[in-house]
């Protein structure tokens, strides 16, 4: 039977032949705040509405050639903060899945990668660092350690103006790199998976995720629990391919706990796509799909296609990939989610929107945002 070349994979696809590049892994900074490492919410921006929320995510937002594609991105969440129409379901901030500037985690990158073209965003912004955040310049004239930069601006004690910024836009204060927002509707865990190409998570970060996942169970049904981390675990594409460090360390927790969360959503590969895993009865799964989504079309001007099947460099039959189905992806367009989060008499519901923009350079009038893919998730 011939191979068929015009067909992508519909598995997640492991990468053969890649380099060990653990090597890169950086000490992470202190926290500038106290364990558990919590940010309320209330305390930055009040929710109008306790029953109702909405918020942005992406991720891979910076680019070191051109900023094009990512002030476009960022003009169409502003127009769904401006909107005429008020539904309750305007976003109220947005949560960055990483890789805010590039190639370095250089303090000289984040006004023409960050805060410039994030100007006129009118809401809060929360982040967790990607690998190129984290990453030294090794051939910088100014000494800095990694996440310098990042926590300057993310993780800072008190909220005020960023020194290298240029802009108006204060620092955020959040607790530590990895670290846990709290909201009346969702407990959003963040990870650090730190630099090299698949990530690493410390044993001490790993003891904290653990701690966190049962505290957010313990909320529930209140309260869904939602997970971020940049590095995917799971990937079809042709840069990257799947995790199996953040595989194995997700899976691992959830065997241990026998708590998942209702969602995981990640950065890292520069393309949009949308993962069910399907569990098999036992240990607390009840026969579960736990969605895995895949944002990093934020603006990096490079996108990472989705492999096709009769690409050597790659396979998927992983006894890790049991169960786990490639359901949409989109990897010619770059985009943005929104996040809907709604109570009701039923429990919560979690509706992801992921809306892409068409492949120019240049905005036409009016809203340019297009719904791509629709996931709607009760819990």
């Amino acid at each position: 039977m011939k191979s068929d070349f015009s067909k992508k994979f519909s598995k997640p696809v492991f990468k053969r032949d890649v380099p060990d590049d653990t090597f890169k892994y950086q000490p992470a900074p202190k926290p500038s705040g106290k364990y558990p490492y919590h940010l309320d919410l209330e305390s930055i921006d009040p929710v109008p509405d306790q029953n109702k929320l909405a918020f942005h995510m992406v991720g891979d937002t910076g680019s070191i050639r051109t900023p094009d594609f990512q002030k476009l991105v960022v003009g169409e969440m502003v127009k769904q903060f401006e909107a005429t129409e008020k539904t309750g379901y305007e976003p109220q901030f947005l949560f960055h899945l990483g890789d805010v500037v590039y190639n370095f985690g250089e303090a000289s990158q984040y006004q023409r990668q960050f805060f410039d073209p994030y100007r006129q965003y009118p809401g809060p912004i929360f982040a967790i660092p990607g690998n190129h955040d984290s990453d030294i310049n090794p051939d910088s004239r100014v000494r800095y350690n990694s996440l310098d930069a990042f926590t300057a601006v993310f993780c800072d004690t008190e909220r005020r103006t960023v020194s290298f910024s240029g802009a108006e836009r204060k620092s955020m204060v959040q607790p530590n790199v990895y670290w846990t927002l709290l909201t009346p509707l969702a407990n959003i865990i963040g990870m650090y998976s730190n630099v090299p190409k698949f990530g690493v998570v410390t044993d001490e970060q790993r003891e904290w995720l653990i701690h966190e996942l049962r505290r957010a169970d313990s909320e529930r049904p209140d309260k869904a629990v939602i997970l971020c981390l940049h590095h995917s675990p799971y990937s079809a594409d042709i840069n990257h391919g799947s995790s199996m460090p953040m595989i194995e360390l997700l899976e691992g927790v959830f065997e241990e706990t026998g708590i998942y969360p209702d969602i995981v959503f990640s950065g890292h590969v520069h393309n949009y796509q949308r993962f069910s895993r399907h569990y098999k009865s036992g240990h607390n799964r009840n026969g579960r799909v736990l969605p895995f989504i895949v944002a990093g079309s934020g603006g990096y001007d490079e996108l990472h296609p989705v492999a096709y099947t009769s690409d050597y460099r790659f396979h998927s039959e992983l006894p890790e990939f049991e169960g786990v189905n490639l359901e949409y992806s989109c990897d010619t367009k770059h985009g943005f989610l929104k996040v809907l989060l709604e109570r009701t008499a039923d429990g919560i519901t979690i509706t992801v929107e992921f809306y892409t923009l068409p492949h120019e350079r240049r905005a036409e009038p009016g809203v340019n945002a297009a719904l791509e893919d629709r996931l709607v998730l009760k819990v």
